[in-house]
């Protein structure tokens, strides 16, 4: 089939990749010429683990092409997929323009028979409001040219994109249209040959449950970090607590790690969103208002952690003449995306506090830099940041983290400390080492943060 995505971003290119690599001719186009020259010549603006070399073997084959021609990309393709960003508003609500710009383009130069495909994650009704913009530039130009839209969410995990795309749980169509379903079922035929796992339904359910979705796992993540909470209050262990829960087959042990709080693309987003369309519907949300309360609180605990086990008396700046080595920048592990990263919340904290920081991550470091600029130090070295620092900060589970060498750990530190914001380490090891540890949630393992 002969596609276009609109929007080069992480939804569009690994969208455009893996439909090419199925066979079908597709063009990803962007408004952002340097990002598209960049594509042309093989420089991809993300890190995710396998685009690279699957847009480079397409780009070659002739399947994948790029450009900022729109016309082209309308003209040439039957299926238009808009994978453009919806940031949040100063109100939680989804920003829309992009899509419903991407839906007046289409409507200006569509030449035939067209299925528009809302691939961004957006608010239930926003179909109706790409069909009403389609249909306005039709108007204009007293065309009569059918098109069809689709809601196609995205269910995506940054960090296994390609994987999910190839093999996916489930892919969601929302249409009215039975000669559109059955185009949609031809396009994933392909991802479906060990099991159709393609269900078809309305298309506000289809917008609807991509935010049902995402909102239910932020509330497993936040449920947990609750009771990681209330573990170390109570002397009970989190990781014995997440072990017994989890083998409930109606619970299941995935999205109950505690840790520093959601962030990324998804969540955070997705979850003001549903709140605002709720109260556009005079529906209070008291479950995901909690939920998000609860991640903006959970996003303080580490560097609260590491004010109380070294802050001084000084009310303002407790950790003046402290230097704290962070591991982890992204918001979670095989991505450069600092998106709502609870690192930005502890580094800040930690700076408003008077720490020098120091910082290591396998692949952010260049966005990290966005962020913060010259008020932190970087290094592609995660021990270096160690020389006489006074604690180590766990933020993010990469790999290279969860076995280090902590004989070289404690030379280099100034004092044996880490907190660990990801529960990386056995609680006995660290204490058998010397170390003062201090975790999320496992008071009752013998842990303790007063260093005796």
């Amino acid at each position: 089939m002969k596609i276009s995505v609109f929007g080069a971003g992480y939804v569009g290119l690994v969208a455009a990749a893996c439909f090419a690599e199925s066979g079908n001719t597709v063009i990803a186009v962007d408004v952002d010429e340097q990002k598209i020259e960049g594509l042309k010549n093989g420089i991809i603006p993300i890190y995710e683990p396998g685009l690279k070399e699957l847009i480079l073997r397409n780009q070659a084959e002739g399947r994948l092409s790029f450009t900022t021609d729109v016309i082209e990309a309308v003209e040439k393709s039957l299926i238009q997929f808009i994978a453009v960003g919806t940031p949040p508003g100063e109100d939680g609500s989804a920003d829309l323009q992009y899509v419903l710009a991407v839906g007046r383009t289409i409507g200006r130069h569509m030449n035939g028979f067209k299925i528009i495909v809302d691939k961004s994650t957006v608010p239930v009704g926003t179909a109706d409001k790409v069909r009403a913009a389609v249909q306005g530039e039709l108007a204009s130009r007293n065309s009569s040219l059918e098109f069809d839209v689709v809601s196609n969410p995205e269910f995506l995990k940054e960090g296994a994109a390609i994987d999910d795309f190839m093999k996916p749980d489930r892919v969601v169509i929302g249409t009215d249209n039975v000669r559109t379903a059955e185009i949609m079922k031809e396009l994933y035929d392909p991802f479906m040959r060990k099991q159709n796992r393609l269900i078809i339904m309305d298309i506000r359910s289809a917008e609807m449950t991509k935010y049902a979705a995402n909102a239910m796992l932020a509330t497993r993540i936040s449920f947990m970090n609750q009771i990681a909470g209330l573990c170390e209050r109570m002397g009970a262990d989190v990781a014995a607590v997440r072990e017994g829960i989890g083998s409930d087959s109606r619970i299941g042990y995935d999205f109950l790690f505690p840790g520093p709080g959601y962030g990324g693309s998804c969540f955070p987003k997705d979850v003001k969103a549903l709140i605002r369309t709720a109260e556009e519907c005079a529906y209070d949300f008291l479950l995901l208002k909690a939920v998000e309360e609860v991640n903006d609180r959970q996003k303080e605990v580490l560097a609260t952690k590491l004010i109380k086990a070294l802050g001084s008396a000084d009310e303002e700046q407790p950790l003046t003449g402290r230097t704290i080595a962070c591991w982890g920048l992204s918001f979670k592990p095989r991505t450069d995306d600092m998106r709502e990263a609870p690192s930005l919340t502890i580094i800040e904290r930690l700076l408003a506090a008077g720490a020098t920081v120091r910082a290591h991550d396998p692949e952010a470091l260049q966005e990290a830099h966005r962020y913060f600029g010259d008020r932190i130090e970087y290094s592609t070295n995660q021990y270096d940041i160690l020389e006489s620092a006074d604690a180590l900060a766990v933020i993010t589970d990469w790999s290279e983290y969860r076995n280090p060498d902590f004989d070289r750990i404690k030379d280099l530190l100034r004092q044996p400390l880490i907190v660990d914001g990801r529960n990386l380490y056995k609680p006995t090891r660290m204490k058998e080492t010397g170390f003062r540890y201090i975790p999320l949630g496992r008071a009752g393992n013998g842990i303790h943060e007063g260093g005796k």
